[in-house]
């Protein structure tokens, strides 16, 4: 490269949202300890917060049913109810696992984590 030059990439809110999520997908064994084949990938954006979320569950059971994220689930509420999980994703301690009740749970109440 020319040393009196510099490149640049600018880019909309839509591909920094394609970055991030493409990037998790990409790096969620590193990121969430999960095999990638075995899982099944939800993600929400609050660009008004600068908030993310992205949720890893198995794709299938015991008996090769495919599983999805039950729809009383709402990531949007949950991104909202709980706090960081993480400074970092290159953190040890990144990721909090919740069971399927939980989240239910979460979701059902009122915005608290922003109040």
């Amino acid at each position: 490269m020319d040393k009196n030059k510099g490149r640049l990439i600018k880019i909309s809110e839509k591909a920094l949202k394609e970055l991030i999520y493409e990037t998790f997908v990409e790096k969620q064994a590193d990121f969430l300890d999960v095999e990638p084949t075995e899982v099944s990938d939800y993600f929400e954006f609050d660009i008004e917060n600068g908030e993310f979320i992205f949720c890893a569950i198995k794709s299938e059971d015991e008996e090769g049913n495919f599983l999805s994220l039950p729809r009383e689930i709402d990531l949007k509420k949950v991104m909202k109810n709980i706090p960081d999980t993480t400074d970092s994703v290159f953190s040890a301690n990144r990721y909090k696992e919740y069971t399927m009740d939980e989240l239910i749970e979460i979701s059902s109440q009122q915005n608290k984590h922003h109040e």
